[in-house]
């Protein structure tokens, strides 16, 4: 995965290893660190390779660990640099939609779990090719960014065989606001919901609609992702978040929660979905 946020991750681990084979007491083996430390031995080196993210405490055991305890202030440094990243659209709309596509297809490849919030649009996982299309122009011509269109549609339905897949489940919660939104025309519109009706019951979906007329207990504000329980990512005009940190990712959990009691689920949802698609053609 080639992001900022990874790389942070990366330069950190680096780090790490180098305070490891640097001990003032000679160098130490991963095995002999994570004996001392009372770890299994692949966290050490998930650490050290940048495929884990270490918590506050795993650095200050490190750096105690390693006998290099005045680094700890520098570790922590560099996570609070990276809890939250920013990652501008231009910079990563520089060569079109389709890599930003591929990038999201593997955070989500690594996930079982997802929990969403979606206010504006349908989400990804459940778009339909016509209606992703339309998407894709619309974010091409406000970013003047290169239009691959086709490819990145390709690469979105990619990301949708996540829901075919045993162990997975998508916790989608979405304002009705979203289903009204003409951001295509009506005939790709109908066609979007049609599908929204064929995913509920599916064993990897639990589908939620915010009714407009619900009683609320948070704004429904920006729309964001929690990936399993260490990672939410949500966007702005201008950037795209990716929030790494147990207070912030508990922070929007709590969110979900929040909205997940204002919504309507099963057959409510289906009838909320239906009345809309009705409203359509009326």
């Amino acid at each position: 995965m080639s992001t900022d946020f990874q790389k942070a991750r990366e330069d950190l681990g680096r780090r790490l290893r180098t305070l490891r084979t640097e001990s003032p007491r000679g160098p130490l083996t991963g095995t002999a660190l994570s004996a001392s430390l009372g770890w299994a031995q692949s966290k050490v080196s998930k650490l050290e390779n940048g495929r884990r993210t270490p918590t506050a405490e795993d650095l200050r055991a490190w750096a105690d660990a390693t006998g290099h305890p005045g680094a700890y202030d520098e570790l922590h440094g560099r996570l609070k640099g990276f809890e939250s990243h920013i990652r501008s659209w231009r910079r990563q709309l520089s060569s079109g939609h389709r890599p930003v596509q591929e990038t999201w297809n593997e955070v989500t490849a690594a996930a079982r779990v997802l929990h969403v919030w979606d206010s504006f649009a349908v989400n990804g996982l459940l778009q339909t090719p016509d209606y992703a299309r339309h998407v894709f122009e619309s974010y091409a011509t406000l970013q003047n960014s290169p239009r691959d269109t086709e490819d990145a549609v390709r690469a979105r339905m990619e990301r949708q065989r996540w829901l075919y897949q045993p162990g997975r489940l998508l916790n989608l919660l979405m304002w009705e606001g979203a289903l009204r939104a003409k951001v295509c025309p009506p005939e790709v519109l109908a066609g979007q919901l049609d599908r929204l009706l064929g995913v509920i019951g599916m064993d990897t979906v639990r589908l939620g609609i915010v009714p407009m007329n619900a009683a609320l207990r948070v704004p429904p504000a920006n729309a964001f992702w929690i990936v399993g329980e260490r990672l939410v990512i949500t966007e702005d005009w201008h950037a795209e978040l990716w929030l790494d940190g147990s207070d912030t990712v508990a922070l929007y959990r709590r969110v979900w929660e929040s909205l997940c009691a204002s919504a309507v689920f099963g057959t409510e949802a289906q009838h909320v979905i239906a009345r809309t698609r009705q409203a359509m053609v009326a």
